[in-house]
This record gives C-alpha cells, sequence and structure tokens, in this order.
C-alpha cells in the first residue's frame, strides 16, 4: 500500500507517519519510484504500537524509539522486554546492569523485606526506593503497615501479578504494546475494585 492507504488503514495523518519515518520510529517501505514507497501489515503494526506508546503510554518520541530498539535487537528476551516497557513508563532507563561484583548495594526496609521474599527484582530497580518511600508515609501515619501485612498484601499481589504476565504475548512488539496499555489503563481499575471489594467484606461478613 501506498503512504496514502497506509493513513487511511490506520487513521493517522500522512503528515504524522513521515514524521515518523524521519525519526525513525518507522522503518521506510520498499521503494517503488524516487518519490514513493510500498508498506506492509508491519507497518501498520509498527504504528499502532507507536501509538500505544506515546498516546495511551504518554512515551516522548525519544523513550518510544529506545523500547523500539530493544524489541528489535536479536535474542532480546521477554524480561528484557518487559523490563524496558516499564522503564519506559516510569521515565527510567531499563535497569540490566549486574550489582557490584562485591555483592554490595543499596539497602533499605524494602529491599530487605523483598529478600526475605524471596522475590527475584533487580536490587536497583528504582520501583523499590518507590515502595519505600510509599511505606515509610504509611508508617509515619500510624498505619501499621508493618511487615507482617505487607507479605499479606504480597499474595494478594502475586496472583493479580501472575494474571498480567500469563496476559502478555511472547512476540516481544506485542508484549511491549500490552504492557504498556495493560499498566496504563488497568491500574486506575485496580483501585475502585479495592473498595468495592473492601465493602462487599463489610457488608457480606457483618464487619
Amino acid at each position: 500500500m501506498k503512504i496514502s492507504e497506509l493513513s487511511a488503514a490506520t487513521d493517522v495523518s500522512v503528515a504524522t507517519l513521515k514524521y515518523y519515518l524521519r525519526e525513525g520510529l518507522l522503518p521506510p517501505g520498499e521503494p517503488l519510484t524516487r518519490t514513493s514507497a510500498a508498506y506492509g501489515e508491519g507497518h501498520v503494526e509498527r504504528i499502532r504500537l507507536i501509538r500505544a506508546l506515546t498516546s495511551v503510554g504518554g512515551l516522548s518520541v525519544a523513550t518510544t524509539r529506545r523500547v523500539l530498539e530493544v524489541i528489535a535487537q536479536p535474542g532480546t528476551g521477554r524480561v528484557d522486554v518487559l523490563g524496558a516497557a516499564q522503564r519506559a513508563l516510569l521515565g527510567e532507563e531499563f535497569v540490566s546492569d549486574p550489582p557490584c561484583a562485591d555483592g554490595a548495594g543499596p539497602t533499605s526496609r524494602a529491599r530487605t523485606w523483598l529478600a526475605d521474599q524471596g522475590w527475584q527484582v533487580h536490587p536497583l530497580d528504582p520501583v523499590i526506593d518507590d515502595l519505600d518511600a510509599a511505606w515509610e508515609a504509611c508508617e509515619a501515619a500510624g498505619l501499621g503497615l508493618d511487615e507482617e501485612r505487607m507479605t499479606a498484601y504480597a499474595h494478594g499481589v502475586l496472583q493479580i501479578a501472575r494474571t498480567d504476565v500469563e496476559s502478555v504475548p511472547q512476540d516481544p512488539a506485542g508484549a511491549v504494546r500490552q504492557v504498556v496499555l495493560g499498566t496504563v489503563l488497568v491500574d486506575p481499575v485496580l483501585t475502585p475494585l479495592r473498595r468495592l471489594a473492601q465493602q462487599h467484606l463489610t457488608v457480606s461478613e457483618g464487619g
């Protein structure tokens, strides 16, 4: 298909498609003449991914390009793909460097708790710092969020995470799209669902 047909198929303007081409987000089509090229279904899928990352995920063009570069690398594993998508949403590069050779690394309450739980997460992941900050705020407010209660929360969250991971496609592009859309669109579902569950338990159990 020509670029005008690609525009109609994706509901993206020709000007925007040309911008994607200039920025290296969209691979060039097969040359037909000096001024025209043919595009295929692969381009349609790439555009859908770009739109998911930029429009829904709110990622910048530069960050989107880095994510696309990750999934284009030969032999990229699922962990790398999922990590790249998560880091992109946080505005961070994917943490791939191993811990220091001497085993030294940052310590914190959340890191100690995660180690006790046996969770296999990167010790330098900035999300752990977010967990530490949130946990400290709960403690400062006197909510009694100790390690035992945190572990109880963890059991429920693992079930949610398992559902998330099992829904992720094997192909890298589909995986990135699913993680980004799932994080942006499903996270707001979980908060009201939790509140409704609290209401249900309070009523059904006579609390």
